[in-house]
C-alpha cells in the first residue's frame, strides 16, 4: 500500500476519535461533518489496497448520505434552484457514459449465448418485481413507499452489476448483453410491472412512465452507442472521465434523493433498510440457484445473481421525480442503491476468493 493511502487511512481514525469524543459529550447532533469527513478518507485510503478496494464506492455514498441526513438544505434547494432538478440530467450524462462503455456487439451476446440470456431475462423481470411486491405488503409501507419498493424490484440492472461480475470472475461478456438487453426491455417492463403491482397503492400512467424511461435511459445510451461507434479510441480521456462523472453524479443523486425524504427515512429508515437487505439478498440467491437448476455454468450463474439482485437505483430515482414523489416513492433508491454497492462487492470479493483458492488447490505443484 502506498504512503499517502496509509496517511489518509490514519487521518480517518483521527475523525472517527472526534466523532466518538462528540458522542461522548453529548454533541450527537453535530457529528455530521466530521463522520462525513471520516467515511470520505477511509474510502480513498482503501483505494490503497487491493482487497478492501471494491468497497471504496459504497463508503463515499454513505459519506454523501450522511451530509445529506445531517444538513439536507444545500441538496433540497440553492437559493432559488431546486437541486432536484439535477436528477434527470444526471442520469442522462450516467446512461450516456454507459452508452460509450457499450458497442453493438454487446447486443449480439444474445444469439451466441440465448439460453443464459433468457434465462437472466426472465429471472430479473419476475424474480425482483415479485420480492419487492412482497416485502411492500409484508412491511406493510405507506402507499408510496411500497410503489417505490415495487418500482427498483422492476427497473433493470446497472452498470454496477457489470463491475460486481468482473470483479467475481464472472462471465462479464454475459454481464454486460443482459444489462444492455435489460436497458433497452425496460420501457416497456418497468411501466407493466408498475401497472399490475404498484396500481394498487398509486395512479400509474404506463405511457407517461415509459416515456419517462426512454428519456432518461433510451435516448442517452443510444447517443453513447453512436458516439462510440463513430469515436471509438480517440477521446481516451472521455473514457477515463465518464466512471468518475458517473460515481459523482450517483453520490449526488442519492444525497438528493436522502434530504427530500429525510424526514420519512427517521421514520421508517430501519424497516426499510430490513427489507432492501431482503430483497437484494433473495435476488442474488434466486438468481443464482435458477440459473443452476436449468443448467448455468458457475461463471453464468454468479453473472446472472449480480444481474437480478442488482437494480439501477438511479434509474428508479428518476422515475419517481418525474412522478413528483421523490421523497417517498424515490425512497427505496435512496436506501437501496448504496446497501446493493455493499453486499455486491462483499460477494463479489468472497467469490473471487473462492475461485483464487479452487485455483490453487487444481494447481498444486504451481503453488507449492
Amino acid at each position: 500500500m502506498k504512503s499517502i493511502y496509509k496517511y489518509l487511512l490514519f487521518a480517518s481514525l483521527a475523525a472517527l476519535a472526534v466523532v466518538l469524543i462528540m458522542l461522548a459529550m453529548g454533541k450527537g447532533a453535530q457529528v455530521g461533518p466530521p463522520l462525513s469527513i471520516f467515511l470520505l478518507l477511509l474510502a480513498i485510503g482503501l483505494r490503497g489496497h487491493h482487497f478492501f478496494k471494491g468497497f471504496s464506492f459504497s463508503i463515499i455514498i454513505f459519506s454523501a448520505v450522511t451530509l445529506a441526513m445531517f444538513y439536507p438544505g444545500p441538496f433540497t434547494q440553492v437559493g432559488d434552484f431546486q437541486m432536484r432538478s439535477l436528477i434527470v440530467p444526471l442520469l442522462q450524462i450516467i446512461m450516456f457514459g454507459m452508452g460509450t462503455a457499450m458497442s453493438l456487439k454487446d447486443f449480439i451476446g444474445v444469439i451466441k449465448m440465448p439460453k443464459s440470456v433468457g434465462v437472466g431475462l426472465v429471472c430479473q423481470f419476475t424474480i425482483m418485481p415479485i420480492i419487492g411486491f412482497t416485502m411492500a405488503k409484508l412491511f406493510g409501507f405507506s402507499n408510496e413507499v411500497a410503489a417505490g419498493i415495487i418500482l427498483i424490484g422492476s427497473s433493470p440492472s446497472g452498470l454496477a452489476s457489470n463491475v460486481m461480475s468482473y470483479l467475481a470472475k464472472a462471465n462479464i461478456a454475459l454481464s454486460v448483453t443482459l444489462t444492455a438487453v435489460a436497458t433497452m426491455l425496460a420501457p416497456l417492463m418497468t411501466p407493466l410491472w408498475m401497472k399490475w403491482l404498484a396500481a394498487q397503492y398509486i395512479p400509474i400512467d404506463f405511457w407517461s412512465m415509459m416515456w419517462s424511461i426512454i428519456k432518461i435511459v433510451i435516448i442517452p445510451v443510444f447517443g453513447g452507442l453512436a458516439f462510440n461507434h463513430f469515436f471509438h479510441g480517440k477521446t481516451k480521456w472521455l473514457d477515463k472521465a465518464m466512471p468518475l462523472v458517473s460515481m459523482a453524479g450517483i453520490a449526488l443523486i442519492i444525497a438528493i434523493i436522502t434530504a427530500a425524504g429525510r424526514d420519512s427515512l427517521l421514520t421508517i429508515g430501519i424497516a426499510l433498510i430490513i427489507a432492501g437487505i431482503l430483497h437484494n439478498g433473495l435476488g442474488y440467491f434466486l438468481g443464482y440457484w435458477a440459473s443452476k437448476f436449468t443448467g448455468s455454468s458457475e461463471q453464468d450463474a454468479r453473472t446472472i445473481a449480480f444481474e437480478v439482485g442488482m437494480q439501477n437505483a438511479g434509474l428508479a430515482s428518476g422515475i419517481a421525480l418525474e412522478m413528483g414523489k421523490l421523497g417517498t416513492v424515490g425512497l427505496a433508491a435512496a436506501v437501496f442503491g448504496p446497501w446493493m454497492n455493499i453486499s455486491g462487492s462483499s460477494l463479489a470479493t468472497w467469490w473471487r476468493e473462492k475461485s483464487n483458492d479452487e485455483e490453487v488447490d487444481e494447481n498444486p505443484k504451481e503453488a507449492s
